[in-house]
Formats: C-alpha cells, structure tokens, sequence
C-alpha cells in the first residue's frame, strides 16, 4: 500500500505568502498531520508540491518522495505528475495536505473494504450542509459522483457527499488517467472522472466532519483549531486531569498530561509537551516542549524545551529557556531566568537572578540578584557551582568560573577567579564609613 499526497495549491484565499499547507493546526503544520498519518499505513509516501516547494520540502520527512506539480491543473493532473510513484501491482491512497485530521482508523477502514474488490473506494458522509461538496449517488447499480454544479434541481437535496479521499488500484488508476479529459469550466483534470469510469465502485461512510474537512481560509483554519482543543480538552478531563477553565486554557492535541495535574486558567501547554502526575500547572503560563515530572508546581512562568524532574517549584514569572535541567526538588522562584543550565537537587533560586551556561550541584543557595556573566563578547562560558555552595545575593560570577563543595560567595561580590571547596570568596570594595560627613559638608 503506497499513499499519495496532493499539496500543490497555493490557497489563495488564505491571503499569506506561506504555502497553505504550512499553516499551523495545533502547533503543527497541516501537512505534517497528513504525513505522519500516511506513515502508519503505508510502506512509501508521496508528496505532490507547486506552489512554495521548496518550502514545504524543509519540513518533510527524507523518506517521503516529493514530485511537483509545475501548473496546478486538477487533481488528476497532480497524480499524473506522480505517474512513476504509481505501480500496477500495488494500491494507492489519496489524501490531500490540506485536510490534515483524517484518521488512521477510518483510512484503515477503507483498505480493508477496498480489499474486497474494487477499482476504487471512496470515502462519503451524509452532511446537513453540503454546499461545495460533490454528491455521490447509486444509479443502475453503479456509484457516482456528480459535481455540484452540474447537479440537476432534483438532486441539490442529497447530502451524501464525496469527501475526495480514495483508495485505488495501481493498475486501473494507471490505465484510466490517461482517458481523463479537461471538458468542463475550468479546464482541469478532475480525479472524480475516474470514479465515473470505474467499474466496482466500493463506499466507506464517515461520520466525523472533523476529519474531512478541508482548510482554505482562515476562519476554516482557526474553526478546525477551536474543534480540536476542545476535543483534546474533553479527552484529557476523562483520563482524570483536571481543567479549571477550559475556555481560556490551550492545549496542543500532541501534549500529554498525568492524571490529578491541575490545569489553571490562562495556560498555554504546546508542541510534544509532557507533564507527569498531580502537578499544579498555571494560571497565566506557557509550555512548549517541555518534560515534566510528578507533583511539579509551574505558575506565572513560561517554560520552553526544558527537562524538569519530580517535585520542582517554578515560578511565579520564571523564565526557563532552552536546554534547561531542573533535578528533583529544586526551586526557581519570581523572575529568575534559566538557560541552558542545570539545577541540581534541592539547589533553591528564589529571586532576580540570571543563570546561564552554568553547572550548578546539589543544595546550592543561589541568592537574589546573582548573575552568571556567561557572555564574552565572542563566546558563551560556563559557570561551575559545586553541591552546598552558598552565593551571597547580588553576586557576579564571571565566567569561567568555579565555585567549590561547600564554599560561600560573599554578597556583592564580582568573582572572576575559581574559588576552592569549603572557601570564603570576596571581591567587593572596602565599606568606608565617615561619620559626621553629611553636615560637615552643609557646614562648607
């Protein structure tokens, strides 16, 4: 079984110069929906791309055969400019980069229907509203598709509709495409022709509107947005997470999320995000790619592609960038920055602090208003806090650098050489003290 991707078309009327199937659907663009689901069923992948190719090749998998569609002239012309992905001896699926949520389980279904026989199956639903769709109708024991506006008055009722999703035999869409013909309005090639021309026809129904809905506007783009958070949502409250507000909460469909955690209010939780059982997540945060473990507390901070282990405070308005470690029980506390450091166990960071490039042990005190000065001019330079240090508050610690087991950084300090285990480190002027001086200079 090979799967054929149609990508080619611009969307004008989404109005962007980006590539229409490069337009994000939770978090994620819509091709890559398409692909991964192509993946699961299907041993070779083929992508049809036109406009923005080059663009719509940086996200694709190397595995996956692109071929490109110089002049967008209908659906049957896309699968001719993949003439040589076809083969007569083997099936093929049609699937479309701009309808990403059709699913592994209803295309399952239609191979396993197409197994019985046929030229071609096709995948139809009954809809209240089907403006815009292609009807499928049983005439003379055949099926067909009848575009709508060729629809005689008699038939603008019927709500079955043609979704466009297909499974064919290699060797009859081989043998048929080159008898499609371009006689109709717009001058295409439409790959319902070849359905007309088949001989055994076979039907599989969704029910779903949500798999085969195709995105070309905006509005569509951001309904289908709304229409899977609010799946993800009611999927997460039954596997027992609790979700205070779900009108203000966003949650990518990729995230996963442990049992008794407690989403808060205005949370954004985004991309392959995961978080472990009964934390405390929110209000007023952002998550993005993050690892996250049991019985963490994050509030008012923003988290991106960070590993955070069991039992860690973050926050409030904590900001852990990329590449940041925090080890088990430790604590960042309000408007402290992390990037690209570890925090070992038990280390607390209470307040106004910026860590960087830093290896910081386990119970380490990191007072309010520490500064790792990781950046040269040229290069970053990593900072070495070692277990049970204690830096005294507003210290700066000018890398590179290392802090010894045990050793205490005076406050104030700027400590620009190493400082030995179990040492007192001081580098700040002299206090000097001149009493009386204030009304000895009014006197002057």
């Amino acid at each position: 079984m090979k799967t054929l991707i149609l990508a080619a078309g611009k969307g004008t009327r989404m109005k962007s110069n980006i590539p229409k199937v490069l337009h994000k659907l939770s978090g994620k663009p819509m091709i890559k929906w398409v692909v991964e689901t192509a993946g699961k069923l299907s041993r070779e992948v083929g992508v049809v791309l036109g406009f923005g190719a080059d663009q719509v090749k940086r996200v694709l998998p190397e595995w996956v055969k692109v071929f490109i569609q110089e002049e967008q002239l209908g659906t049957a012309h896309a699968v001719m400019c993949a003439r040589d992905f076809l083969d007569p001896n083997d099936d093929v699926i049609i699937l479309y980069g701009d309808v990403p949520l059709i699913s592994v389980d209803t295309l399952r279904r239609m191979i396993e229907e197409h197994k019985k026989g046929a030229d071609v199956t096709i995948l139809v639903a009954d809809v209240d509203t089907p403006d815009g769709y292609g009807r499928v109708v049983f005439e003379r024991g055949k099926y067909r598709i009848i575009e709508e506006a060729d629809l005689p008055e008699d038939m603008k009722d019927l709500k079955t509709v043609n979704t466009g999703f297909y499974v064919f035999s290699g060797d009859f869409l081989l043998n048929i495409l080159p008898k499609i013909k371009n006689n109709n309005a717009k001058r295409e090639y439409y790959l319902t022709d070849a359905i007309n021309l088949a001989e055994s026809v076979r039907v599989v129904e969704t029910n779903d509107i949500l798999e085969i809905t195709g995105v070309n506007t905006r509005k569509t783009l951001i309904w289908l947005e709304e229409q899977l958070r609010k799946r993800k949502i009611e999927e997460l409250l039954e596997e027992g997470v609790t979700i205070l507000d779900p009108n203000t909460t966003y949650i990518h469909y990729s995230v996963k999320i442990g049992m008794d955690t407690i989403i808060y209010p205005m949370t954004f939780v985004e991309g392959e995000t995961e978080i472990g059982e009964g934390c405390e997540i929110g209000p007023m945060t952002r998550i993005v790619d993050c690892k996250i473990g049991n019985n963490v507390k994050i509030t008012r901070s923003e988290c991106v592609k960070s590993f955070i282990e069991n039992g860690v405070s973050v926050g409030p308005f904590a900001r852990l960038r990329e590449g940041t470690i925090l080890k088990k029980s430790s604590k960042i506390g309000n408007f402290v920055e992390i990037k690209k450091s570890t925090i070992g166990e038990g280390t607390k960071a209470q307040h106004l602090s910026y860590i960087g490039d830093a290896y910081v042990g386990s119970n380490v005190n990191i007072g309010a208003g520490t500064i790792t000065c990781n950046y040269d001019g040229k290069k970053k330079n990593p900072t070495f806090i070692e277990d049970e240090a204690f830096i005294g508050s507003n210290t700066s610690l000018v890398a590179p650098v290392r802090i010894g087991k045990g050793a205490l950084v005076g406050a104030g300090s700027v400590i620009n050489r190493d400082v030995p285990p179990y040492s007192l480190g001081l580098g700040r002027a002299r206090q000097i003290v001149k009493e009386g001086w204030v009304l000895k200079r009014k006197e002057e």
